[in-house]
């Protein structure tokens, strides 16, 4: 049976999320209660072709969908965005067979996907990962490496891998477009392929010891691959060939850019909030100051919302685009609302201080603010 986004209204679901943001700011850990409700409500099927049980959104769906949620808890807005990366990844790149296996488990719910790309020491670029993948005699891959800032670890079913398959090397046809084009040389590296590996998978492990500033309950932490074996039915597109795939990521529209835009505007319903009652708020100056932020806060939805409809003829550049001026959108917002408050926000606990720490952790994920620079400023001179 499909199952439609209307999910996504006001309810059940996005009353449990918001009450968990605040648990999880304190525990740094993720709620399970929360990520239960997030199984049950439908939401995992957004991106899943209504074939195989899902509600076929596009990647403007998404990214309304992923809005909505991170205006109320943005760590569990971050764990969604990945599983419908994975999701759009293999609705693209996978085989009938993967697709039949795994679409419709995504699109009840029974199965949470994950992004296993970063590493330490690997840079943005992720061009000089340690991860490897080799053949065994019976024509398995042996995959053997280590992941950071894995979004989902431990509470997903299934991690999408990046590993070193062949000789790592800046190839010059990638350089020059016949492998992505456009600068995607700079993300990745020739002879990297991508693994679907099960989270029972007895050759992975999941270690969630990073104390994080924002995100706290994104349940982001290591993931290491050990002797871990998975049959060549379990590999994602091209052998080698996973700038192709990761070139084509951002084409889609589907941007980290909704995260910031749902994160901007808690902080701007905050300020809202305050401005109903008598106080500092309530005078003229800062009405209209706030009016200033809902123009920016506005802006910063209609240029991921462009991302999203692919409305440019170069989507892949507006959806870069979008990351970087919606996160700097929801950090200055944040920042000023905060300000405006005064001492009001001055305490640990205040919803405030956990959206400005969310808003600056969406920046350094992949790919980075800065990383989207040299990626757009790459595509003028090639």
């Amino acid at each position: 049976m499909s199952v439609g986004v209307s999910v996504i209204e006001p309810g059940p679901v996005l009353e449990t999320l918001l009450h968990s943001a605040a648990r999880t700011a304190v525990s740094g850990w993720p709620d399970e209660q929360a990520l239960a409700e997030l199984r049950r409500s439908g939401l995992l099927a957004t991106a899943v072709p209504a074939e195989y049980g899902g509600a076929g959104g596009d990647a403007a769906t998404v990214n309304s969908v992923v809005e909505r949620v991170a205006r109320v808890n943005p760590s569990v807005a971050i764990i969604l965005f990945q599983h419908f990366a994975v999701t759009m990844r293999i609705v693209e790149w996978g085989t009938a067979e993967q697709k039949a296996a795994l679409l419709p488990a995504f699109a009840s719910g029974e199965c949470l996907a994950a992004s296993a790309w970063s590493e330490r020491g690997a840079g943005a670029a992720k061009k000089n990962i340690a991860t490897t993948g080799s053949r065994t005699p019976d024509g398995r891959w042996r995959l053997n490496g280590a992941k950071s800032f894995t979004t989902g670890a431990g509470v997903a079913d299934i991690y999408l891998v990046l590993a070193t398959t062949a000789a790592a090397h800046d190839d010059r046809e990638t350089r020059n477009g016949q492998n992505g084009g456009n600068g995607d040389s700079l993300y990745g590296s020739a002879g990297q392929s991508f693994f679907l590996v099960r989270g029972d998978n007895p050759g992975l492990g999941v270690d969630r010891s990073l104390d994080l500033a924002g995100m706290r309950g994104s349940a982001t932490g290591f993931v290491t691959l050990h002797d871990c074996e998975v049959p060549d039915e379990d590999r994602l597109g091209p052998l080698g060939q996973a700038p192709a795939i990761i070139a084509a990521v951002r084409e889609t529209g589907a941007t980290l850019g909704a995260v910031s835009v749902g994160i901007a505007q808690a902080a701007l319903d905050v300020a809202i909030d305050h401005a109903r009652r008598p106080g500092p708020l309530g005078t003229q100056a800062a009405r209209q100051r706030l009016a200033e932020l809902s123009a920016q806060v506005e802006a910063a939805r209609a240029i991921v919302d462009s991302a999203g409809r692919r409305l440019s003829a170069t989507p892949g550049t507006v959806t870069l685009q979008s990351k970087i001026f919606a996160s700097a959108t929801a950090e200055q917002v944040c920042l000023e609302v905060a300000r405006m408050l005064g001492s009001t926000a001055y305490v640990v606990g205040h919803q405030l201080n956990r959206l400005i720490a969310d808003a600056r952790a969406v920046a350094l994920m992949g790919p980075t603010n800065d990383l989207c620079r040299e990626l757009m400023a790459a595509s003028w001179t090639n």
